[in-house]
């Protein structure tokens, strides 16, 4: 696994102190982009919700929350309560006022980095999206154990992020982030004990920015019909997942 261990978690948190409090600003420049990444996490969570021993609605939990967009326009609709972690204070102390009338379902608000965070809360799903990049390997697989720990009967974790298409980690040394290739998330899946059980890439995205991938996780050993399925296709099982989930969105 590549050696990300000069990410700097202070200088992180000094680049996002520096940033407005806006879709613009959380996006890094792509705010355009903030449409098509919603309807297309839509697609990916409903499709989650209806699977066979599907997650429950009742708490999800957004990793690395920024402002409230996701909160906002994903999981509120769909969740009863949903809880906020996020370490700059000007970003959570923007997420009620972002969210608007239905503020009544923000749960408990974290200010807190997601290395340090320790969920005690049953999840029904744990979405962490465009944040993952800022933990090590290390920190990475620990938190998602304790993400997993942390889930309902029938809960899962998503991740949406960049990846690479070099097949190795890159990094940002301006807000000292890394990017990885899905080769290194699939190591990093199988040291935090977690199963893939879907996978998705975003579309409608522009050219000339990194793949952004979906994936949903649950821990090993869970029996589900839909990981059971999977386990029995051809190795064309996360193929046939990406074409289902474009076709969708045309």
């Amino acid at each position: 696994m590549n050696d990300n261990s000069q990410i700097d978690y202070e200088l992180s948190l000094k680049y996002w102190a520096d940033i407005p409090p806006t879709v613009d600003g959380v996006l890094g420049g792509f705010g355009f982009i903030s449409n098509a990444d919603i309807e297309g996490s839509k697609l990916f969570l409903k499709s989650i919700l209806a699977l066979d021993n599907a997650p429950g609605t009742d708490l999800a939990l957004d990793c690395g929350a920024g402002i409230g967009r996701i909160t906002k326009h994903l999981l509120i609709p769909y969740f009863k309560k949903v809880d906020v972690i996020e370490p700059d204070e000007k970003f959570i102390n923007t997420i009620v006022d972002f969210v608007g009338q239905d503020k009544s379902k923000i749960g408990t608000l974290y200010k807190v980095s997601l290395q340090e965070f320790e969920p005690e809360k049953k999840y029904d799903i744990v979405w962490n999206q465009w944040v993952l990049g800022y933990l090590t390997d290390e920190d990475l697989v620990l938190y998602l154990q304790r993400c997993r720990d942390a889930l309902s009967e029938h809960g899962m974790i998503v991740i949406k992020e960049n990846v690479t298409s070099s097949g190795i980690t890159e990094k940002d040394d301006t807000d000292s982030s890394v990017t990885r290739s899905l080769k290194q998330y699939m190591k990093i899946f199988k040291r935090a004990n977690l199963y893939r059980i879907k996978q998705c890439k975003q579309t409608n995205f522009p050219s000339g920015i990194y793949p952004v991938y979906m994936f949903a996780l649950v821990p090993n050993g869970r029996v589900t019909e839909s990981s059971h399925i999977m386990k029995t296709r051809s190795t064309r099982s996360s193929i046939v997942n990406t074409q289902i989930c474009n076709n969708n969105k045309q």
